[in-house]
């Protein structure tokens, strides 16, 4: 007769729900990239280790338990904003995640594999005119929630202080610590600014000599997705031009080329906002190379490159 074996008990885990797992990602330390500026290092904060696979997660978690605490958020309600991508991609999962439909105004010549993944996580999306951006999916989610506000939760990403204030509270805080706070400049690019905004706010506040840049794409027209060219566009509320110790105005074919760079030099294969960052780091670098001044520039990279694969530039050289 066949032994019976107890049932083994139940063992406590580290394991954690999965909205915890948002933020405290790694710190890493580009090796080659910057290797022609020798005084000089990047450190890029790998925001595609979030569970929604973007920085974005942080400002969308922020946004959703902000509107739970003031009640503005319940299961009567759909969860409504206009994105150009990774923040739809956060809702989504969030949504998912805790129960709460999800519907998303994107630019109809957002990517494919966007699009998909949005499908996958069982968001409603609605496509507004490619050629106004983000910009018009801004303009048709208005229009949206004007036609029937009580059915809605509409966080309104560009101009919600929650968007920010994640950063501020949690992002900022996090590279002090991984740099020992000795950074010297921070710089990134926007798209709602909430990124710039609250990670800026908190450095002035804890690190008053650390110099903060923004990056813009250098003009109305650009291949950037998801950035904004703030003199061209719909400015978002949250974003305050007195913040930056200076701009930097990026071509989107650099950004493309950095982006391969990262993939080929760095085994980084990462999207395209990270390029642009990346690029706009190293502006900085010889910026303070051509000084004579040692630096340690901290960027982000914000989201993997499993978005963009259909995009031309990879098959150019």
């Amino acid at each position: 007769m066949a032994q019976v074996l107890p049932l083994p008990q139940l063992v406590r885990t580290d394991a954690e729900p999965l909205l915890d797992t948002i933020g405290n990602t790694p710190l890493l330390r580009l090796q080659k990239i910057p290797s022609e500026f020798p005084d000089i290092e990047i450190l890029v904060k790998a925001e595609y280790f979030n569970p929604g696979g973007s920085v974005k997660d942080r400002a969308a978690r922020n946004m959703v338990m902000d509107g739970l605490r003031s009640g503005k958020l319940n299961h009567s309600r759909v969860i409504l904003d206009s994105t150009s991508g990774n923040t739809g991609i956060a809702y989504a999962m969030i949504g998912a995640n805790l129960g709460f439909k999800v519907k998303l105004c994107l630019p109809a010549n957002a990517s494919q594999e966007r699009k998909r993944i949005l499908k996958a996580y069982g968001a409603e999306m609605v496509l507004s005119d490619s050629g106004e951006g983000s910009d018009g999916a801004i303009r048709l989610c208005r229009q949206i929630y004007m036609a029937d506000p009580d059915l809605y939760f509409y966080p309104d990403q560009y101009n919600n202080p929650a968007n920010w204030k994640a950063h501020f509270e949690h992002t900022g805080p996090e590279i002090i610590k991984q740099t020992g706070g000795r950074l010297t400049h921070f710089v990134t690019a926007m798209g709602t600014s909430g990124t710039f905004t609250g990670v800026t706010r908190r450095l002035k506040r804890e690190l008053p000599d650390v110099k903060c840049y923004s990056a813009q794409p250098s003009s109305g027209f650009h291949g950037l997705e998801g950035l904004k060219h703030m003199p061209t566009a719909i400015v978002p509320g949250i974003y305050d031009e007195t913040l930056a110790d200076g701009n930097l105005w990026i071509e989107t074919e650099d950004a493309y080329k950095m982006v391969k760079r990262l993939a080929r030099e760095e085994g980084l294969l990462v999207g395209i906002s990270s390029g642009c960052n990346v690029h706009a780091a190293t502006m900085l670098a010889r910026q303070c190379a051509e000084r004579g001044e040692a630096a340690t520039i901290v960027t982000f990279v914000c989201d993997s490159a499993d978005k963009y694969l259909s995009e031309h530039f990879w098959n150019e050289e």
